[in-house]
């Protein structure tokens, strides 16, 4: 049992020395979503505290995001959610997928899919009042009237 214990312990100091890259971009995205669709005062903070974290090129980071293999596993849902969709690359989709995106935050809001239930736990602050899914949800369907005027659909 002891040799299982301090193999255990050395493997775990090991996999330390292999992080995965940071969600952290060095510059402004010129493909943002705010370069082209406005994002109001009281949206923002919104954003920031319950979506841009794993559905934007900079993820802040909470302390425990150093150890592995929690590292990995943040890693994981990070690209999985900007796979899904990505705010600093939203104005490079098609006007189709980017309509479609934001009816997908719309639905997801509404039903109290996003943010995940795994991420509130962790992230408090994330936790949306029915009053800022409103504010989401509105502010997500002005950027669709805006993508369908812009392409006449």
């Amino acid at each position: 049992m002891k040799k299982f214990f301090w193999l255990l312990l050395l493997a775990l100091v090991i996999i330390q020395f292999f992080r995965p890259e940071k969600n952290i971009a060095a510059a402004a995205s010129p493909t943002d979503i705010a370069t082209k669709y406005a994002i109001p005062a009281e949206v923002k903070p919104i954003l920031d505290k319950a979506c841009n974290d794993c559905h934007s090129n900079n993820t802040l980071y909470p302390w425990y995001s150093n150890i592995q293999p929690v590292a990995w596993w943040l890693a994981s849902h990070i690209k999985d959610g900007k796979r899904h969709l990505n705010f600093s690359t939203f104005t490079a989709y098609s006007y189709k997928r980017a309509d479609h995106k934001m009816e997908e935050v719309i639905e997801t809001v509404e039903k109290h899919e996003m943010p995940l239930p795994s991420y509130t736990w962790t992230h408090k602050d994330a936790k949306l009042t029915d009053a800022e899914r409103t504010t989401l949800k509105n502010w997500a369907q002005q950027v669709r009237d805006q993508i369908r005027k812009d392409t006449s659909f």
